[in-house]
């Protein structure tokens, strides 16, 4: 099975994942960057401060990004405070 690595990303800096994830095609690798984004965000709620700025990028093992997810589109932000 292909492997990936799931790196996050905030404008030029770069957090590289050092594990590997054996996944079994697009659908999978794109619903466990989602998962992932989530639960990231999630955090940073629970912290008071979410960031909408960075991006999970998804490379296969010979370093070709894959699947690329904006958290901004990994969340639907609703409500207004009007």
């Amino acid at each position: 099975m292909p492997v990936y690595y799931f790196h996050l990303r905030d404008g030029d800096d770069i957090l590289l994942d050092p594990d590997r994830r054996q996944l079994e095609g697009p659908a999978s690798i794109a619903q466990r960057a989602l998962i992932e984004a989530r639960a990231l965000i999630a955090e940073e709620a629970r912290l008071g401060r979410i960031r909408l700025d960075q991006r999970i990028d998804v490379e296969d093992a010979e370093g070709r990004v894959v699947h690329r997810l904006p958290f901004d589109q990994a969340v639907e932000i609703t409500g207004g405070g009007d």
